[in-house]
């Protein structure tokens, strides 16, 4: 189909204009030849005719010459009569005598004749068609000439002259369709080069779009249509990847609900059939069900973020905020975990009121992912550094961590939707995504930063709200900042913010 496509088109338009053109140079060619050869003969016989003429003039005005014999003698010894006819005709238009010696037999019409006769300068051409034959004649009027002599009338057979207007004609005619052809037979070649990669192409394509991520083209050039390869290769790739990341993501997030519910059910059941059970062990069950009920709830809050983000529906609301007072709550709330797993959590609070416009909110949600990804991936005996400095017009937020590192490989894929550099850590892969277009939302800027085997650097940057000058306003409002939250604060706040299990 996409071989008739393509030659119908090329036909139509390609082809059709190159005919087009090439029979237009044929024919202005042909005409041009035409136009060419028969100016030649008319310029001939008229620079033959004046040598006659001026002949006939002399012996007009010298008496002791027989005009009349002087005459015959030009007329039979007229030394081009092997391709041209001179005939003399009379004042009634009657051919007295001719170069070839016989006299037609009627009388044939010679329009140039009576044109030369009423002409200003006395000579008149005809070009046509008498008695089958093409033929050229020019009359010349004798003028002062006696004898009965009205006119010299020459008279060429044009039936050479067409046979090699025919001749080149027919060469350039040969010309043309050789280039016809060369160019059907190259253009053929050419389209077929490109109308077979590209039904490769579009199979290749049909295929990956059925889900055969395997499928891959073969680059057989260096052109447009190898880059297209590789661009289909590369997309084929990245599918790929992407489908296995969202294969890794629904284990990832399948394992983790599983591992809370599990816990609830096996708690519920356990307090369902134990009729005898004490109160602490009680209390126990029920802190471990709210505890991981809300482990679903944060995760179910991911996922409703990532959904919205993904679809653009994801909104912000927005108000003048300390920045700094979000940050120092996620920071209390992993503090005791952070002790529990034997971690250092360390957080040198500066003492500054540093205004954001911005949705509180989403921050302390993206801050609760940095720190919370900070001790995921460390190990008992590692120090997490969390600190907040201000450059210029930027507040700029650092958690460095010593754990494991990530390597060159995963680092610029860690923001990656599904992407999990470590697949033996809890998470699904989604959180770091949403963390970032968080801070993208906020006209900022999150980088991560790692050395495997060292730690990782994950610093984000967000413009301070401007109100006049902004180092004045942050000195004078140091004394405005609030008070950080307390204990049950931080834990009504932890169900509707802490919406991140990440990377």
């Amino acid at each position: 189909m996409a071989m008739k496509k393509i030659t119908r088109r090329w036909l139509v338009n390609g082809l059709g204009v190159i005919f087009v053109i090439l029979l237009g140079v044929m024919i202005a060619f042909s005409f041009g030849v035409r136009s060419f050869y028969y100016s030649s003969v008319q310029q001939i016989i008229i620079s033959r005719s004046s040598v006659i003429s001026t002949l006939l003039q002399t012996y007009a005005q010298d008496s002791s010459v027989n005009f009349s014999q002087e005459l015959q003698n030009i007329v039979e010894t007229f030394e081009y009569r092997e391709t041209m006819e001179l005939m003399a005709i009379d004042s009634s238009g009657k051919v007295m005598m001719t170069s070839s010696g016989f006299l037609p037999e009627e009388d044939l019409p010679m329009p140039d004749f009576e044109g030369a006769m009423s002409s200003p300068d006395g000579i008149d051409v005809y070009q046509g068609r008498i008695g089958g034959e093409n033929i050229m004649a020019v009359s010349v009027a004798a003028g002062s000439a006696s004898e009965n002599l009205a006119a010299t009338r020459y008279v060429v057979s044009l039936e050479q002259v067409d046979n090699q207007i025919l001749l080149l004609t027919a060469i350039i005619g040969s010309v043309c369709l050789a280039i016809i052809l060369f160019v059907i037979f190259s253009s053929s070649y050419f389209i077929n080069s490109i109308v077979n990669p590209v039904s490769e192409i579009a199979e290749t394509a049909r295929r990956i779009a059925q889900g055969d991520f395997k499928a891959r083209l073969e680059k057989k050039n260096d052109d447009e249509i190898g880059e297209l390869s590789d661009v289909i290769n590369y997309m084929a790739e990245e599918l790929a990847n992407s489908e296995k990341l969202k294969n890794d993501f629904i284990s990832s997030v399948s394992h983790e609900l599983r591992t809370p519910l599990t816990a609830i059910r096996g708690w519920g059941e356990t307090m369902l059939m134990d009729e005898n059970i004490d109160h602490a062990t009680l209390e126990t069950g029920m802190g471990v069900i709210m505890r991981e009920t809300e482990r679903l709830s944060d995760m179910v809050e991911e996922l409703l973020d990532f959904s919205r983000m993904q679809s653009g529906r994801m909104k912000l609301v927005k108000s003048k905020m300390d920045v700094l007072a979000e940050l120092s709550e996620a920071v209390i709330m992993y503090t005791e975990r952070a002790k529990r797993e034997g971690m250092l959590l360390i957080y040198d609070e500066p003492d500054l009121f540093v205004p954001v416009f911005g949705d509180r909110g989403k921050l302390r949600q993206v801050f609760i992912n940095v720190i919370d990804n900070a001790l995921k991936y460390s190990d008992p005996g590692d120090t997490t550094t969390v600190s907040a400095r201000v450059e210029g017009n930027n507040i700029i937020i650092e958690v460095e961590d010593t754990g494991c590192g990530i390597s060159a490989a995963d680092l610029p894929k860690i923001k990656t939707k599904f992407y999990k550099a470590n697949l033996t850590r809890r998470g699904s892969g989604i959180g770091l995504a949403v963390a970032d277009e968080i801070i993208q939302m906020h006209g900022g800027r999150l980088d991560v930063s790692s050395v495997e085997g060292e730690g990782t650097t994950v610093t984000i940057t967000l413009p301070i709200m401007e109100r006049g000058d902004d180092s004045t306003q942050i000195a004078e409002a140091t004394a405005e900042k609030a008070a950080p939250p307390s204990d049950a604060a931080v834990h009504l706040n932890k169900l509707d913010l802490s919406d991140i299990e990440d990377n």
